[in-house]
């Protein structure tokens, strides 16, 4: 099954709070952290949600 490597290239400061909560579900916390998720439509829904402050690479 295909998954998803998340890194946080921006800073939560100045965002909705329901942005910052959505970074701390996928287990992000500070710039240039990165975390593996499975590739599901929940893990979607959340990176949707904080496109702007992710990047998002698909891996095998």
């Amino acid at each position: 099954m295909a998954r998803l490597k998340i890194t946080q290239i921006k800073s939560k400061i100045s965002e909705k709070q329901n942005q910052r909560d959505t970074l701390r579900s996928l287990g992000l916390h500070r710039i240039r952290n990165v975390v593996i998720r499975e590739d599901n439509a929940q893990n979607r829904g959340y990176v949707k949600t904080v496109a702007h402050l992710v990047k998002v690479e698909e891996i095998d």
